[in-house]
């Protein structure tokens, strides 16, 4: 008799498939947390915190105590949290918009803190639940609901680095990442090392997701994979940005 490997308690696609349009990286970004939240063994002490947009529609996803937030609000809540109890494991799960523009106070202000959460970004350079609109992270020359025309960073700038922007004002404790939902495995490591560095207790942990959003890009299948493995890359550079312990394994 074959007998089957139980569901992780956490992420169970088959009971709770997510409610984010065909083709959203969301749900890529959310397995892939849920994943590394059961290989760490932490289900019970996990309080998932997630922003309005396209986020809120996580609030029930997991089987975790859960809270959903306003308008870039997340990060304070979560810090609240965790303040209060600093055994939990606290998660901040928000989109670019709400992330890196109404609540990117609140981002620098606990990086610059050292807060010890954890803060998971799906980027995908839109307001997507809004209805497409020019974000922070908008990429030069793309096409958006109010850049018809592109993105003209002579007029609005060039977009948001914000795993950069972190760890350049983190402390040593701090760990900072950017992954890609075009490489799941990578992605779901650096959520790991980011949950991690928070039960460690060394600082600030900080994930950025490139994810993307077909629905407002207006793209096929083809179109939107390419723009997420190819296109987006060559601007938000993948990889690991800073790691604790590294300046002093550099200087030995």
């Amino acid at each position: 008799m074959t007998v089957q490997p139980a569901m992780p308690k956490c992420w169970r696609p088959e009971t709770k498939p997510h409610k984010f349009c065909p083709g959203c990286g969301h749900g890529l970004v959310l397995k892939a947390l849920g994943e590394a939240i059961d290989e760490l063994g932490i289900q019970d002490r996990v309080v998932f915190g997630c922003d309005i947009g396209c986020s809120l529609l996580a609030w029930d996803f997991f089987n975790v105590d859960s809270i959903q937030t306003h308008h870039g609000r997340t990060t304070p809540v979560m810090t609240g949290v965790k303040r209060a109890n600093p055994d939990l494991i606290c998660i901040a799960y928000m989109g670019d918009g709400g992330g890196y523009a109404i609540g990117s106070q609140h981002l620098v202000n606990a990086a610059a803190r050292n807060e010890k959460i954890t803060v998971i970004l799906a980027l995908n350079t839109v307001y997507a639940m809004t209805g497409g609109q020019m974000a922070p992270t908008t990429m030069p020359d793309q096409k958006a609901e109010t850049a018809p025309y592109g993105r003209n960073v002579e007029e609005t700038g060039y977009p948001t680095q914000g795993p950069e922007m972190v760890a350049a004002i983190t402390r040593e404790g701090a760990y900072v990442a950017r992954g890609t939902t075009a490489n799941l495995k990578q992605l779901k490591s650096y959520i790991k090392k980011a949950l991690q560095n928070q039960m460690e207790g060394r600082g600030f942990s900080f994930v950025e997701a490139l994810s993307a959003c077909p629905t407002n890009w207006r793209t096929n299948a083809e179109k939107t994979w390419n723009f997420v493995q190819k296109e987006m890359p060559k601007y938000f550079k993948v990889g690991e940005k800073k790691v604790p312990g590294a300046e002093e394994k550099e200087g030995q």
